[in-house]
């Protein structure tokens, strides 16, 4: 490296030296200017693909060369497993330059908090929901600790973006530059999305195409090209998690390999029959204990011959060192998953990216088929921030009085600005004073008693983030905690028999000993024999770009890679079952007595928003296919306009919208419809219903209606 990176000297030389880099990747050397300049980022590449320099090393030479002082940087990332993992990184890039990191999340002890408070680091690593407890907290001096801040580092801003997560940030950060008096740049990681300029916009606060902010944005990609990057990508047909474990301990030996499932039910299951065929093999999910997660991961990155199967806790960037091969059971629910799993291989000199699907079943072959031929298409799903978030509007307003014990009823959009989150503000703020949840006291509004109510045990820590977990037991084996478990796959109190079967965690077998519904926790002791396990799981909705494509490949387009042999005749199988249920220019409907059978393939959403714009006849929707009971004149959906239909929601949802207690009730089973609906799916299948089908008796052939988007 021969200087002339923008970068400051000290980091150029400990780049060549101290990491032995010849040169920064493109994307690295790309990023320096624009994040120099202080424009508001989004940096695009590969996981693994060194986004995190990009970041680092421009707002580490500006805070050198501007003499930023006090705490200037927050990174924040979903995962506290992500943040412990880049924490001794960022420590190394810091220390050449003298500055120093700290750690703040919900595993970090109160010693190591006071020591941050008494003296700021330069950079701090953290989540939004530590953030949020960091301003609501009296321990805080606000002013003396945020007063600095420069930029913010947003890693995964994909999954961010996709989720009430990324709105309660942007709330948490507009009340930040309140205090610190100045814009905070913001610098966005991500993999590869479908609208980066789109999610650049609504990273600045929500801005739109038709509603731009006023900052500037630079969008900056690494585009990974040429025939030397072409993955090895392969799809296969094993019909069991048991085949599926045969395959994986007969292939590849000697490598490190990772292998993705969709549930923690199948990774257990998976991991048990791996150990039970002698291969090495380490789990990691959601609900392993943080201590399990880390010994495993940790022994994976130094092992070499071993496997460790995970679910989408290990999508994200956390480092497990380098994988020779990536597995993918069954598949990824989108192209943007698949490319985030992809992009964990390849990463040495002389090695190509790879994924080796294996289908346990017919369902679940026609899915991963489907995600392939989108990929192969060159189609990455956009990301689209849930639509109103009035909920997080009222725990914005509601955490606002907790930080600065009151403030003006007139005046509360200071500390917002235009930011999209609280569109819905003036209507939120109503009801909270209607319904004492906010108090007015001579125009400045307070925590009220309603407030209390809901929200304030332990402290209101229930308001410091915008996700509810599953209620889950500790599962304990001597003083070792394991993981934790569903109430549901346990026996209730007063059972006799606790131990009619094992259960499966961290890909071991254990017996039941002890259940203490009182302390919410589970003694158990190992055995030998194989055991299940059961987590809570709502229906998956697949998109309707997903199952378009299932349906594609119904119709005999078959995805550019490689198939098996028993892929090969999986397809001739899959597509023979289906042959009815799909037709090249029209809508297979079938007519069963009173119900009517429409093979949509539009998805679970579309599906549904159809049924509301059909006047919410009786049935049952799935992805694939909808039942309706008592339709009526089905032609009638043409003339449907789905502007403003949304698919009914049952009342008793609304305990899943955290923060429902502090709005209407009508208002909180609105917002969940509209993030149920897919208006576009919905009228795309419409226009396949121009004219009406002819009924046919129950048990014939479909009828079929033309004009099928």
């Amino acid at each position: 490296m021969s200087g002339g990176t923008g970068l400051d000297e000290a980091i150029e030389y400990h780049v060549v030296n101290s990491l032995g880099w010849a040169s920064l990747r493109p994307l690295q050397a790309d990023s320096v200017e624009p994040v120099r300049a202080g424009a508001d980022c989004v940096l695009i590449a590969p996981t693994a693909g060194g986004k995190t320099e990009a970041a680092v090393f421009p707002l580490l030479s500006s805070m050198v060369q501007e003499e930023w002082t006090g705490l200037s940087v927050l990174y924040v990332t979903p995962l506290r497993a992500l943040l412990n993992n880049l924490y001794p990184r960022v420590t190394k890039y810091a220390d050449w330059l003298g500055r120093r990191v700290g750690l703040w999340h919900g595993d970090v002890g109160d010693t190591e908090r006071k020591r941050i408070l008494a003296d700021p680091p330069d950079i701090l690593l953290t989540t939004p929901e530590s953030l949020e407890a960091m301003l609501v907290s009296r321990r805080v001096d606000h002013d003396r600790l945020f007063s600095g801040v420069r930029a913010i580092v947003i890693d995964e801003l994909h999954a961010f973006a996709a989720s009430d997560r990324g709105w309660h940030l942007l709330g948490v950060l507009a009340r930040l530059e309140r205090l610190a008096q100045r814009p905070i740049q913001r610098v966005g990681l991500s993999a590869t999305v479908g609208n980066p300029e789109e999610i650049g916009r609504w990273l600045q606060g929500g801005g739109t195409a038709s509603r731009p902010g006023g900052r500037e944005l630079r969008v900056v990609s690494e585009v990974v090209s040429g025939a030397s990057s072409e993955p090895e990508v392969l799809l296969d047909y094993v019909g069991s998690v048991s085949n599926a474990a045969k395959v994986i301990s007969s292939l590849h030996r000697g490598e490190k390999r990772l292998v993705f499932c969709e549930s923690r039910r199948v990774s257990e299951q998976l991991a048990f029959e791996l150990r039970a065929l002698g291969v090495q093999t380490f789990v990691s999910h959601s609900s392993l204990s943080a201590e399990e997660r880390r010994r495993s991961e940790e022994a994976f990155a130094e092992a070499q011959n071993t496997v460790i199967v995970a679910t989408s806790t290990l999508e994200l960037g956390i480092d497990i060192g380098d994988l020779d091969r990536v597995i993918q059971i069954d598949a990824p629910r989108t192209v943007a998953s698949f490319l985030q799993r992809l992009g964990r291989t390849g990463r040495r000199s002389g090695t190509r990216r790879n994924t080796l699907f294996l289908a346990t079943s017919s369902e679940t072959f026609l899915e991963a088929a489907g995600v392939l031929l989108l990929w192969r298409r060159g189609f990455v799903e956009p990301i689209s921030p849930p639509s109103h978030p009035r909920h997080l509007t009222a725990q914005q307003l509601l955490a606002l009085a907790l930080q600065e014990g009151a403030y003006g009823a007139s005046t509360w959009k200071e500390w917002w600005g235009d930011l999209a989150l609280m569109d819905d503000g003036d209507e939120v703020l109503g009801f909270l004073r209607a319904e004492g949840f906010l108090v007015d006291d001579g125009g400045l509004l307070m925590i009220g008693p309603a407030a209390e109510k809901a929200f304030g045990r332990r402290h209101f820590m229930d308001l410091l983030s915008s996700f509810d977990a599953e209620k889950e037991l500790r599962v304990v084996a001597g003083n070792k905690e394991i993981g934790f478990i569903s109430p549901l796959a346990l026996p209730r109190e007063g059972s006799e028999k606790l131990d009619s079967k094992p259960i499966l965690m961290n890909g071991r077998a254990w017996h039941v000993e002890q259940i203490n519904w009182e302390r919410f926790e589970v003694l158990v002791s190992p055995v030998a024999h194989k055991g299940d396990v059961r987590w809570h799981s709502d229906a998956i909705a697949l998109s309707f770009e997903v199952m378009r494509a299932q349906r594609d490949v119904l119709l005999g387009e078959t995805p550019d890679v490689p198939l098996s042999r028993r892929a090969v005749d999986r397809l001739d199988l899959v597509r023979g079952a289906h042959a009815e249920h799909v037709s090249a220019d029209r809508l297979v409907v079938d007519y069963s007595g009173d119900d009517v059978h429409l093979w949509t393939w539009a998805g679970l959403k579309a599906n549904e928003t159809l049924r509301a714009g059909l006047g919410g006849a009786e049935g049952q929707s799935f992805n694939d296919v909808m039942v309706l009971r008592g339709a009526g004149d089905l032609s009638e959906a043409s003339r449907v306009t789905f502007d403003d239909v949304v698919p009914r929601i049952p009342v008793e949802m609304v305990d899943t919208l955290k923060f429902s207690a502090a709005l209407p009730a009508s208002v909180a089973l609105t917002t969940l419809a509209e993030r149920f609906a897919d208006r576009r799916g919905a009228t795309a299948i419409s226009t396949a219903l121009m004219r009406p089908p002819n009924a046919e008796s129950a048990g014939s052939a479909p009828a079929k209606v033309e004009n099928s988007p």
